[in-house]
């Protein structure tokens, strides 16, 4: 992450200032292709740095436009703006006047909080960081959904996101064509006469009108539990017929951040799916999506993309996570109500 008043170079996974050169210029942006985690003087012989851009200050109100260019904050990528999506944030770590409780389809209780209105944002990221983010991040977490009814079958888009306002670190670049990815020219173009220069073709926008029933952003969930934030995005993919029955399907998308200096690592999911037509499934494994990600203070963030099908049109998701801290001290964080809070509510579908 930006280092707290920092005027100069984002020193975070490909961009720092340049090994010997004294300080950059203010605002200036600086790419290194070498390995990210490696310190400078490992970098090998005649990598050099590149000018990527200029910083600009961030928006405190208002919304970014088609064409922004933006590092993200936590995961350091490069990207660009697509369009923004007004979501409905639930966030249960800010105090509200209601603090009723309510019986969830688990029969657990759980905390009412009021949603309010959020930016969002489709980007699009650039491919050449890709492989410094793998880990952390994925870049094909975006999928859909075949056009056939009778088809199960899902397709993914990489290098697709969704990034939350305060994510985003706007910068300018005189590059014409400064984000490389497969989408970019077939949804942008270049206009030195706006700002930003970069405007929507037709095709973004008719693309944006085909898929907005699968694309749409509509809630996210956040809460905070034993300095763990773990941040929920559901959307909901469509129905398909199976064996003469419907079947709902789902995709969500989870960050977890570490806001702890103690090093954290994810080593067990537990799933209790609960679909309104009375079914219940439980899942259960080592870490997600196959690995077990370990977040420390240098790489306090990992957020991963998976699937659910329900036999209703609506359900919920209770999860119970098991992480370790300093690879000695064993916490669990669960969704049903306990000493430790009430997480998976941010998984309600």
């Amino acid at each position: 992450r930006p280092a707290a008043g920092a005027q100069g170079a984002l020193c975070y996974t490909r961009l720092s200032r340049p090994a010997g050169a004294g300080s950059a210029p203010a605002g200036q942006l600086h790419a290194r292709p070498a390995n990210p985690l490696s310190p400078p003087r490992n970098r090998p012989e005649g990598k050099v740095l590149e000018t990527v851009g200029v910083f600009e200050a961030p928006k405190q109100h208002g919304k970014y436009e088609t064409g922004q260019l933006f590092l993200h904050s936590v995961f350091g990528y490069r990207g660009i703006v697509l369009f923004p999506w007004q979501a409905r944030l639930y966030d249960r770590d800010v105090a509200s006047p209601v603090t009723e409780k309510s019986e969830n389809a688990a029969g657990h209780g759980s905390k009412e909080v009021k949603g309010k209105t959020h930016t969002y944002y489709q980007v699009l990221i650039d491919a050449r960081d890709c492989p410094h983010i793998s880990q952390r991040s994925q870049t094909e977490a975006v999928t859909f959904l075949a056009n056939h009814d009778d088809s199960r079958a899902l397709y993914a888009i990489p290098g697709l996101d969704y990034v939350s306002h305060e994510d985003i670190l706007p910068y300018s670049s005189t590059d014409q064509v400064p984000i490389q990815h497969e989408l970019f020219e077939r949804f942008l173009m270049y206009d030195q006469t706006k700002v930003p220069p970069f405007v929507a073709r037709d095709t973004l926008c008719a693309w944006q009108e085909k898929n907005h029933p699968w694309l749409e952003l509509s809630d996210v969930h956040r809460e905070t539990t034993e300095n763990i934030r773990v941040t929920v995005i559901p959307f909901y993919m469509g129905m398909r017929e199976a064996q003469n029955s419907h079947v709902y399907w789902w995709r969500y998308c989870i960050r977890l951040e570490n806001l702890d200096s103690e090093v954290v690592q994810l080593r067990e999911r537990h799933w209790r799916i609960f679909s309104l037509s009375g079914t219940l499934e439980t899942v259960r494994g080592r870490g997600v999506v196959g690995r077990e990600p370990v977040l420390s203070k240098e790489q306090p963030a990992f957020q991963y993309s998976s699937h659910v099908s329900l036999q209703a049109s609506s359900g919920h998701m209770c999860p119970l996570a098991r992480a370790i801290f300093c690879s000695t001290q064993w916490s669990v964080f669960q969704g049903s109500e306990s000493s430790s809070g009430d997480v998976a509510n941010a998984s309600s579908v």
